[in-house]
């Protein structure tokens, strides 16, 4: 079968599996045109509320194995992307580190257990004292006495991501379409104007797609954004409680992005005073530093999700549906866009294809 490299190619959503695949397809040489229902500069789209971490082990340790080795994949495949968008800035391997107050330890002892679960093996992390703690991250503070780092996480600039593909996607030849509601169809896109054709349509779009998807679901997430130059972290930063994983994420000009783990329901509406409360109180326990920065922006969003907590794949003549990153974006996105690409291309290995497919990866071309 052959695949030509010049079909028109609709992908509707331009969140961040959205941007990725348009991105590669504008590269292979496709005429590709990207819809989305939103704003393209600051899109609503999961990916621009989330702090952008590739985490492995923190993820797989109330996850499955699968969402390891997808996240081993995006951490080779990240760098090579942003060499190639010459945004290797946006890069950032130095791992990531837990603690948890006296009273809680116990919580870093079951993590420890859970993940070696998962995993089958002793997991690749290393238990810390309180100076090996401060040699890595010096302005936390003093009171934790015991720790677990992670040494092969990473974390990137999510925004500058998306902005940086949004230029280049222009900059390639693609056309953008904001402000623009779409419905998926074999072969259509279908728009306020009407149907339009095209050779191929990919569906990324998220909890937008939920009328093709009976079991998707929204899981709200919320993050608080504040800036502060009272102190420094080098890495992701994860505080373990009985209720909570909260963590905080370093980014560019003194900002953090603080969050904690998702929230059954659908609701959209703003940060509550008990969450906002919660969030505050944990983040000047883990440096009373923190008391004096400043709340930029509080982040409300829905991450779509199956009931198995995993990303899928469907296909069928004309059509392509990618779907359910859940929290998992920056960690799953490589793997979902590296198996689109292959079977758009016809070529390339599909390592995750049972998983995203429910089907053994096909033969394809060398």
């Amino acid at each position: 079968m052959t695949h030509p490299t010049d079909r028109t190619i609709a992908v509707a959503g331009a969140g961040l599996l959205g941007r990725l695949v348009a991105w590669q397809l504008l590269r292979d040489g496709h005429a590709v045109t990207l819809f989305d229902a939103g704003d393209l500069e600051h899109p609503a789209a999961a990916a621009w509320t989330a702090a952008g971490m590739v985490a492995p082990l923190c993820e797989t340790a109330v996850s499955e194995r699968s969402v390891f080795d997808m996240g081993r994949f995006a951490l080779a495949q990240w760098p090579r992307w942003l060499d190639a968008l010459n945004a290797g800035d946006l890069w950032h391997h130095q791992g990531s580190l837990m603690v948890a107050h006296a009273q809680d330890m116990g919580e870093l002892t079951q993590f420890r257990r859970d993940l070696t679960h998962v995993l089958g093996e002793e997991p690749p992390c290393q238990s810390l004292d309180d100076a090996e703690i401060h040699r890595l991250e010096p302005d936390l503070a003093a009171g934790f006495r015991q720790g677990l780092y992670l040494p092969g996480e990473a974390h990137l600039d999510n925004r500058a991501l998306l902005e940086r593909l949004l230029t280049e996607i222009r900059r390639l030849g693609g056309t953008c379409h904001a402000h623009c509601p779409v419905d998926t169809f074999p072969g259509e896109i279908e728009t306020r104007d009407g149907r339009h054709a095209f050779d191929l349509v990919i569906d990324c779009r998220g909890t937008g797609a939920r009328q093709h998807h009976a079991s998707l679901r929204g899981v709200r997430g919320e993050t608080l954004h504040v800036q502060t130059s009272e102190l420094r972290l080098t890495r992701p930063v994860r505080l373990m409680h009985p209720r909570y994983q909260l963590y905080v994420v370093p980014k560019p000009d003194q900002r953090f992005v603080i969050g904690a783990t998702q929230i059954e329901s659908e609701d959209r509406s703003p940060v509550s005073l008990q969450s906002s409360l919660e969030l505050g109180s944990a983040l000047y326990t883990l440096s009373p530093a923190f008391a004096e920065a400043r709340i930029l922006e509080q982040g409300v969003n829905l991450r779509p999700a199956f009931r198995d907590n995993l990303p899928h794949v469907t296909q069928r003549d004309g059509l392509i549906t990618a779907n359910g990153l859940f929290r998992h974006g920056y960690l799953l996105a490589p793997a979902v866009a590296c198996h689109l690409l292959a079977t758009i291309r016809g070529r390339g290995k599909q390592p995750f294809a049972e998983t995203l497919t429910g089907h053994p990866p096909q033969e394809s071309a060398a």
